[in-house]
């Protein structure tokens, strides 16, 4: 069976890999059919750069991508880049919280939304102004 899986390169503690497509029975650093990409994780932010053409020519082929390679498909395919491509999703952080900081970084439409959001609590504001005002006045003509 054929894999598209990743060969470790670089030096010790300071991991680099090239994405290959080799034959299953073959070791992890061994002969390699063909290399398609490499992915350096220790760059901020991580890069990816990957043959797409050559991916998907290779899967539609019968070769099997391993689940690091499959994300690290989807991510190059997507147009990914930077911390956040990579960065995990922390416990108790949902996938929205990801994206939202995600699209802040990049000067998305969060800002717009913020800015939305700080409209309707002005208003919000306002109304309350409006209600304390008339309860004044209430009191004061109650006073009279």
């Amino acid at each position: 069976m054929v894999k598209i899986r990743l060969r470790r390169m670089g030096a010790k503690k300071n991991p680099f890999y090239r994405i290959v497509v080799a034959d299953s029975r073959s070791p992890r650093d061994g002969r390699c059919i063909e290399e398609i990409g490499t992915y350096d994780p220790l760059t901020t932010p991580s890069k990816i750069d990957v043959d797409m053409e050559r991916a998907d020519y290779w899967i539609k082929n019968g070769a099997q991508p391993t689940d690091t390679v499959r994300a690290l498909l989807k991510k190059a395919s997507a147009g990914e880049t930077g911390a956040d491509a990579t960065r995990p999703v922390k416990k108790g952080e949902t996938k929205a919280k990801v994206k939202a900081d995600a699209s802040e970084a990049k000067g998305g439409d969060v800002e717009q939304a913020g800015a939305e959001q700080n409209d309707e609590q002005d208003g919000e504001q306002e109304a309350a102004v409006d209600v304390s005002e008339s309860e004044d006045k209430a009191e004061e003509s109650a006073d009279e």
